[in-house]
């Protein structure tokens, strides 16, 4: 078995290329979204999107009264692979890396936007004619 061993359950067959990830939640899932530095020209994804469900438990808040309260928490799943993705981007982590993260991050915000807006521009075209 390899070092990583939750990514690789989880479909994650080149850990080395691994640049960054990122987490957010939606809804009552942990979605961590994973991205790699690829050569030019190569045909595998730029990156990977995992959804985790949060676990759903009940607390108590008040023994007196017995009151509890819902919280969710993380899988393990999800915090061992955060964990591993930790060590793997730890070792590649510098400040030029991290303007390149910037840079990378606005151009694709830039492409989404406006691949949205065009879309949005043929919807009021084809609703005008």
């Amino acid at each position: 078995m390899g070092k990583y061993t939750t990514l690789t359950d989880m479909g994650v067959t080149n850990p080395k290329q691994i640049a960054r990830y990122t987490i957010h939640i939606v809804d009552n899932n942990d979605v961590l979204r994973i991205v790699y530095s690829r050569k030019k020209g190569d045909l595998l994804p730029l990156s990977k999107t995992f959804k985790f469900s949060r676990i759903k438990k009940s607390v108590l808040v008040d023994s007196g009264t017995r009151k509890t309260q819902v919280i969710f928490e993380s899988a393990p799943i999800f915090t061992n692979a955060v964990k591993e993705l930790n060590e793997i981007v730890d070792k590649n982590d510098n400040a030029d890396q991290l303007n390149q993260i910037l840079e990378d991050e606005v151009l694709q915000l830039e492409a989404e936007m406006t691949s949205r807006i065009s879309y949005i521009k043929s919807l009021i075209e084809r609703k005008t004619k």
